[in-house]
């Protein structure tokens, strides 16, 4: 099997490669990612420009490797669609930063394993919770052993995984949970200013709201724990239908009707 790897902080980014020399050891890998930051790019992908592709010499010995200038969503399209042959799994990061609650919808991170498990394949998204972890090889260890259940047919195939790792040495913590997402993110909030010119806003994100939950991504990664969610894209569901039905009884001889 040859397993995808990709992430949203760019091709030269360390958690990337430490991912990379983990996977090797179990099975080919392939790397195509963005040429620099893409943080937050969520699910974008570009449809009003080229996307231009360049051959990366990699760090690591051979390994196939391409910067895109596009999104991680475009990477990963790319790689799947044209560049790279028999891929069996998508795995995106080491992200510099945990991808919690609502935030993985706006997660570049997340987004690209998202388009790999839109296509069939089994898709790991894996975060560690500070920008030059220590326990950066710790996460690609992890995301190695899942891979290799993976493969080995101990989950099923349209697997995809939000993977975070606390920032604690593996002798502290005290064990991985299976979590469902908090509904909680960062809190978004707007800085306004001026530059001589003109005014300008300016987005901020601010420290994530504390979670009592242990039972979400949140609360596990404040209690030391591993998190792991299993993520779906089934916008089905949400509001039974019988209430959709009543919503719209009616509706349409009502938007027939003349205006008064």
């Amino acid at each position: 099997m040859k397993i995808l790897v990709t992430n949203d902080d760019g091709i030269l980014a360390p958690g990337l490669w430490a991912l990379v020399r983990e996977l090797k050891n179990m099975a080919q890998v392939a790397v195509v990612a963005p040429d620099r930051e893409q943080s937050a790019t969520g699910t974008s992908v570009t449809l009003r420009q080229p996307l231009r592709v360049q051959p990366v010499e990699p760090p690591v010995p051979g390994i196939e490797a391409y910067s895109v200038e596009g999104t991680p969503g475009d990477c990963v399209i790319l790689a799947l669609e044209k560049l790279v042959s028999n891929i069996g799994m998508v795995i995106s990061g080491i992200n510099n930063g945990l991808n919690l609650g609502e935030d993985v919808l706006i997660s570049g991170t997340v987004g690209a394993a998202l388009q790999g498990y839109l296509r069939g394949l089994p898709a790991i998204a894996m975060s560690v919770a500070e920008a030059k972890s220590p326990y950066v090889e710790d996460a690609a260890r992890l995301a190695s052993l899942l891979a290799r259940r993976i493969s080995a047919n101990h989950l099923p195939t349209n697997v995809f995984l939000n993977v975070n790792y606390p920032t604690l040495p593996l002798s502290d913590i005290p064990g991985i949970r299976i979590t469902r997402l908090a509904s909680k993110s960062h809190i978004d909030t707007v800085d306004e200013g001026h530059d001589g010119k003109r005014e300008y806003y300016w987005l901020i994100r601010k420290k994530k709201v504390a979670s009592s939950n242990g039972k979400t991504d949140i609360g596990a990664i404040e209690e030391g724990y591993v998190s792991i969610s299993a993520l779906a894209v089934n916008f089905a569901g949400r509001l039974p239908p019988a209430i959709l039905s009543t919503l719209c009884i009616g509706l349409l001889s009502s938007l027939k009707a003349p205006v008064e």
